[in-house]
């Protein structure tokens, strides 16, 4: 476009800002998804000797984790329609994005579950609680606290890999600044832009997860305290 070469960082921000709400819609419907498909592959994977759940569980945390998130997109965008599945681009990237971080996240939970320590599935079951409320009241809140570090990783990783939405036709941050700079020339400035953009979004992100993480240590009661409710 003849003379686009010569417009201010003040003439493209707007652009840049509407990729940036889309980048953020990205991650957080990826996320969410990625929170639902997580924390049901990982109770679907607690115990493997319930086979029927267990191996097509283990089956799609194989397949997500081994093949590309690009590939996965485009299995969701384009290949999906040969069978009259069609997703628009905007969904088709949340799910993309919320299926393959949900299954690394699976891990997470299942790990973290599983860390809890013994002696407190043994007080459950001396209490004579059930298995659905010995996991809301004492297993949980516990795994929880193990699986909010890497769990919040994940959230912030999975913001600067939504630029690969743009695979599939989602103008988010990233694919907005190369048309920018397609139109400007000013690839240096889009670009220094662009990452200030993702650094203002992802930085606060990560200081808000460690101040909740040392929230969570300072309330976290004493091995004393926990060892006296196991006795009990």
């Amino acid at each position: 476009m003849p003379g686009t070469e010569d417009q201010s960082v003040a003439d493209w921000i707007p652009r840049l800002l509407e990729g940036l709400q889309l980048t953020v819609l990205l991650t957080l419907g990826g996320f969410a998804v990625a929170l639902v498909v997580g924390l049901v592959i990982a109770v679907m994977r607690l115990n493997p000797k319930l086979y029927v759940l267990y191996i097509p569980s283990t089956i799609f945390v194989e397949i997500f984790r081994g093949t590309p998130l690009l590939l996965q997109l485009f299995f969701a965008y384009f290949a999906l329609p040969s069978i009259g599945i069609s997703f628009s681009p905007l969904v088709a990237g949340i799910l993309g994005l919320g299926f393959n971080t949900g299954a690394y996240l699976s891990e997470i939970f299942r790990g973290s579950v599983l860390s809890v320590d013994k002696g407190q599935w043994e007080a459950t079951e001396a209490l004579g609680l059930s298995w659905g409320s010995s996991m809301r009241y004492a297993i949980l809140p516990q795994a929880f606290r193990i699986a909010l570090p890497p769990t919040g990783n994940y959230a912030v990783s999975l913001f600067k890999d939504s630029a690969l939405a743009a695979t599939v036709s989602v103008s988010e941050l990233l694919f907005t600044g190369q048309m920018i700079g397609a139109e400007t020339f000013q690839y240096m400035q889009v670009y220094a832009v662009i990452a200030l953009m993702y650094l203002a979004v992802s930085y606060p992100t990560s200081v808000a997860l460690r101040r909740l993480e040392r929230r969570i240590d300072t309330t976290r009661p004493g091995r004393k305290r926990r060892k006296a409710l196991v006795d009990a």
